[in-house]
């Protein structure tokens, strides 16, 4: 997504991952800008992954603006079988704009930047009727507690 300049957030138990609440996750789930421009990129990207959809609805501006995911499945080699769902919308979430101003850089081991979904931005959007979201917000309080104990205020 970095490679192709894709607007996006990592977001979902990949994201989790990296504010200290570990999650084994099937899937890579992004936040993404939901305009012409940003979808030709991450078209492109999927295409470099030789991703393809894989449940209903077909990528759509209209599905993303109405809070749908779409799903895609990878098959380049690098990448077989993982599974990418993209989302713009979420019940209870700010617009995608909020969100990239709030959003957490993080940089990979070989110095490529991340960009996630804030921590307090992730613990709303993960506030589902899904009973297994909840324990994970939990653990995301629990590891930011304890990562920030001793700063007052510490964020």
């Amino acid at each position: 997504m970095h490679e192709h300049q894709v607007r996006c957030l990592l977001m979902g138990g990949q994201a989790c991952v990296f504010y200290g609440a570990a999650e084994f996750s099937r899937d890579t789930d992004l936040a993404i800008l939901a305009s012409e421009a940003n979808a030709e990129k991450l078209l492109q990207a999927l295409a470099a992954l030789q991703a393809s959809v894989v449940a209903v609805p077909s990528f759509d501006l209209q599905y993303l603006h109405h809070g749908h995911a779409i799903h895609f499945r990878c098959q380049h080699p690098d990448a077989q079988g993982m599974r990418v769902d993209v989302m713009s919308r979420m019940r209870g979430v700010d617009d995608f704009p909020s969100l990239w101003e709030r959003r957490t850089v993080i940089e990979l081991p070989d110095g490529t930047p991340c960009d996630l979904l804030s921590l307090s931005d992730l613990v709303q959007a993960k506030k589902t009727q899904r009973d297994k979201d909840w324990p994970m917000i939990r653990r995301l309080v629990e590891s930011h507690y304890f990562q920030n104990h001793t700063v007052p205020n510490g964020y």
